[in-house]
């Protein structure tokens, strides 16, 4: 079995030890920002899964900025998750109507200054979820800091409803962050990607990978459920 923190710890260092890593430093540990990450983000710009996605719920790290930045210009409302789920309203709503600063709005340090606090009842069918990564492969396989909010995140709306088939699932990366196909094996409760774009190219997976169909509460301890009140919820509705 592929040992995934071997691997991140592989890719932050090929980062950081060729100049390609960018604030905040070091990438070690986090969701590495890289050089071209607003490349990538135009790139991704460019896809058709983009152009008719109307709702996007995107992370909140630092080199997928660019392309929340971008999708508030391009009129799309964006979605970013309360950290750990903590509140029972746990999405942060950006409507590109209501904010006055598409430039700060998507920050991490002034994203509650212009975002709506919601609940997942409020979200529409989400049309294209931008995912960061440590490391992905061509065949969609991805591998996130190790948290597991991302997958967490995405299982939650699986079981609402809120994500299905016909939503786009991609991230952006530097090509460094791209790995060989048997360098990771995913997991249950792995979300895999159907776009995988670097600033030099696009990457259409074409997955065979499953995606999650919900939250797998085998998984879960009861401490954590009860620090995520969206959990605790969900589970007495299911």
């Amino acid at each position: 079995m592929p040992d995934k923190q071997a691997l991140r710890e592989r890719v932050w260092d090929a980062l950081e030890d060729s100049g390609e890593a960018r604030f905040p430093f070091p990438p070690h540990g986090r969701i590495p920002n890289f050089a071209g990450a607003s490349d990538a983000a135009d790139r991704l710009a460019e896809t058709e899964a983009w152009r008719t996605a109307d709702a996007v719920k995107a992370n909140p790290d630092a080199p997928q900025l660019p392309a929340r930045r971008r999708a508030l210009r391009d009129g799309k409302t964006v979605y970013m998750a309360v950290p750990r789920l903590r509140d029972e309203k746990c999405f942060l709503e950006l409507d590109p109507e209501a904010v006055s600063d598409l430039d700060a709005a998507p920050t991490l340090s002034h994203v509650d200054e212009h975002a709506t606090q919601v609940g997942p009842d409020a979200l529409p069918h989400v049309d294209l979820v931008l995912s960061g990564s440590v490391a992905v492969t061509e065949a969609g396989a991805r591998v996130g800091k190790g948290e597991g909010y991302s997958d967490l995140e995405f299982a939650v709306l699986s079981d609402l409803g809120l994500v299905d088939d016909d939503t786009t699932i991609a991230t952006t990366v530097h090509e460094m962050q791209v790995v060989d196909d048997a360098e990771i094996a995913p997991d249950d409760h792995d979300v895999p990607m159907d776009l995988v774009v670097t600033p030099e190219r696009t990457v259409r997976t074409d997955t065979e990978y499953d995606r999650p169909t919900g939250v797998d509460w085998d998984a879960l301890s009861e401490e954590r459920i009860a620090e995520m009140p969206v959990l605790a919820r969900l589970r007495d509705e299911l």
